[in-house]
């Protein structure tokens, strides 16, 4: 949880009961939590931390200085033990023997391995020479937006000797690595009582003998900026003042929710995208502003933003003074491929002889005037980190121009850092994505058996699910166990009466808004009803009309309208069943409402091919365990009509199929899976039983 404790200035959270019971390494991974808790200290995954322990070698059996540092990948606020690579520090010491010059410094990433401690098998990342060669026993490097602000500014130098005197130093750009770390460890010789050191266009390294002296100097030099530019900038509009004003919440929404199918299905050639909106005070307040464009041309300063968020946004061309959304949308295609265009320029005139192949040359950020902030990554987590990584941009470009002139990292350096053959290897050690990475599925009747067993399937695979239910109380019970299962980033609910017009679309708009579009349909919403067709009401009957025909039909044109929007195909499943093939006894509305959606799918399977949308159905039968419309007055009704008692039904049904078996949730979604993955690229129109065989469904 992120610190949300009131004012502008971080709090001391060091509980020294909770602290005096940790040793050494324990103090490290405490302290590593806490930095981690406040974004306005780092973000997620940004900074490390130290720490120099004396360890018992599990060879020699003496006591020897292990280096206890955050390992590649890791993120201070969540880490855990495991997540800390540990080396010997006379090894790390010895490695300055082997040392070749800047020339080759990323040569000796390649050694870290040798120095390992206790075979750990944690990867020990580029900024471990930046611990090792300061002489202290703790050291945080942290991304405060206060102080990159400082590292960001023209006269960066002059402004760090302004606030902190001596006590913090300042050096200049360099990127990360063996270099960087010989520098410090300069720096710390002839400066003994300095306790920190702010690096341009980087962030903030503090250090001190203990790990609560150590945390108190960060947080006391983090608020020391904070206070200062406080006091600088008192009374004077950011940004150059407001430009436009914000839209209400619900035009923000409303707008974002019409933009991000059409840019995702711009971007998403390569590889499905998953959006998120952001609309945060921050956020608003910068692509209101008079200066937005201009600032956000000249890209971002720290390492840290521009590797995930790349090193400009795309400014989007909207006016919030009239709203014209289709005007917006009308140019929107030229805006993007003007800003591939830009990128491969930038690409062709960076690279190296041994660059990497260039990447997407999309953008990752959005900025909408009077609207907010789009940003798209291949999964949900990445998008939302991206847009906390450009509001700490905004922040640092808040106050670098705030108080001089805000300076993006020089190009050149910017690509050598994106472009890096050490990240270009991190990147290809990246496991192999899901079959539905990027994608994104909306089941209707998402809190009963089958919904929830196919959300599970396509979580497992790499989806994002929105889960639509008319029951409240069950659709936010499963989605709590999905949470608990694949994480918040993943699972979206929304309230969704299939019969009604407009909560079908506030639902797609909802899912738009969340994720950025819409992949897979699943037509699942339903009810069961048995009555002798004399006993059946003309309400019975339309009620099974209205949720199982008029229903899949609503789902499956606002499916249509946003697949198209995003021009990249899709996938749409009913959920059907057998007694859309085969009649039974006592139960005329179910089973001719169940037909028409049957039929429906054959014609939306026509209308959809052209667009690439596939159109299919699978057939449950007899699914009694985790289904909702097993737990009314349809048991009763069908052990009735087969002159059973309830308890003999699954039975009954079991004898009655081909292959004597039961029929479970996860078996229709293991076939629904199938039709939405691209296994089933060249299907359409198709109907798939899943009923343990049943001779009068066969469909031919």
């Amino acid at each position: 949880m992120l610190n949300s404790a009131a004012g502008s200035r971080l709090q001391d959270l060091w509980d020294e009961d909770k602290a005096k019971a940790l040793n050494e390494a324990e103090l490290l991974l405490y302290r590593s939590n806490l930095l981690g808790s406040d974004k306005r200290i780092t973000n997620y995954g940004g900074g490390n931390t130290s720490a120099k322990v004396f360890e018992k070698d599990p060879l020699s059996g003496e006591q020897v200085e292990v280096l206890w540092v955050k390992g590649s990948g890791g993120d201070v606020g969540t880490i855990k033990m495991d997540g800390f690579a540990t080396l010997y520090m006379d090894k790390l010491q010895a490695l300055k023997s082997l040392y070749r010059g800047e020339d080759y410094e990323d040569e000796m990433v390649g050694y870290l391995p040798h120095c390992t401690f206790n075979l750990n098998p944690r990867a020990a990342s580029i900024d471990t020479p930046l611990h090792a060669y300061v002489p202290k026993k703790h050291v945080d490097h942290m991304h405060p937006d206060a102080i990159i602000a400082i590292a960001a500014a023209a006269d960066s130098s002059e402004i760090t000797r302004e606030i902190f005197g001596d006590d913090i130093g300042w050096l200049p750009w360099k990127r990360p690595g063996y270099e960087l770390g010989l520098w410090l460890e300069k720096f710390c010789v002839e400066n003994p009582d300095a306790r920190g050191v702010v690096l341009e266009s980087h962030g903030l390294f503090t250090w001190a003998d203990d790990a609560k002296t150590c945390y108190r100097v960060t947080l006391e030099i983090i608020n020391k900026a904070i206070e200062w530019f406080e006091q600088k900038t008192a009374g004077n509009e950011a940004f150059g003042g407001s430009r436009h004003s914000a839209l209400p919440p619900g035009d923000r929404r409303r707008v974002a929710a019409e933009l991000m199918p059409a840019i995702r299905g711009m971007i998403s050639g390569g590889q499905p995208m998953v959006g998120h909106f952001e609309d945060s005070d921050v956020v608003l307040e910068f692509v209101c502003s008079s200066n937005m464009e201009n600032l956000a041309a000249l890209g971002t300063s720290c390492p840290d933003h521009f590797l995930r968020t790349k090193i400009r946004p795309l400014v989007v061309d909207f006016d919030p003074e009239h709203q014209d959304v289709t005007a917006t949308l009308d140019g929107l295609a030229d805006a993007v491929a003007a800003y591939r265009e830009g990128y491969a320029a930038y690409y062709d005139r960076c690279k190296r002889a041994d660059s990497p192949p260039m990447r997407d040359p999309n953008a990752v950020v959005y900025l909408v005037p009077g609207v907010g902030m789009i940003t798209f990554a291949k999964d949900k987590a990445t998008a939302r980190i991206s847009g906390e990584f450009y509001t700490n941009a905004i922040n640092v470009m808040r106050g670098a121009s705030g108080v001089s002139t805000y300076r993006g990292l020089p190009e050149q350096e910017a690509f050598d850092i994106e472009y890096w053959l050490l990240e270009e290897a991190k990147l290809q050690r990246m496991p192999k994505p899901k079959s539905l990475a990027g994608k994104i599925a909306l089941v209707t009747g998402g809190a009963g058996g089958i919904g929830s067993a196919t959300a599970d399937r396509f979580l497992k695979e790499g989806a994002c699910v929105v889960l639509a239910d008319i029951d409240a109380q069950a659709l936010a019970k499963t989605a709590d166990l999905l949470v608990r299962r694949y994480s918040r980033d993943v699972v979206r609910v929304v309230k969704m009466d299939v019969t009604s017009e407009e909560a079908v679309a506030e639902s797609y708009a909802d899912a738009a808004l969340e994720f950025g579009g819409v992949d897979i349909l699943v037509s699942n919403a339903g009810i069961a009803s048995s009555a002798p067709v004399e006993q059946t009401s003309l309400e019975l009957w339309n009620r099974n009309m209205s949720i199982l025909s008029t229903g899949y039909f609503l789902v499956s044109r606002e499916a249509f309208r946003i697949m198209k929007a995003q021009g990249t195909g899709g996938s749409i499943v009913f959920i059907g069943s057998k007694n859309g093939l085969a009649a039974s006894p006592g139960a005329s509305a179910y089973c001719t409402a169940k037909a028409s959606e049957l039929h429906l799918a054959r014609c939306l399977a026509l209308e959809g091919a052209p667009e690439g949308i596939r159109v299919n159905v699978v057939n449950p039968d007899a699914v009694l365990r985790g289904s909702k419309i097993w737990s009314g007055d349809w048991l009763k009704e069908r052990a009735e009509a087969y002159g059973k008692d309830t308890s003999e039904l699954e039975e009954h049904y079991r004898q009655r199929s081909l292959l004597k078996r039961s029929v479970l949730p996860e078996d229709i979604a293991e076939a629904t899976y199938f039709f939405a993955s691209e296994t089933s690229a060249k299907s359409t129109g198709n109907i798939l039983n899943v009923d343990a065989g049943n001779v009068q469904a066969f469909t031919r």
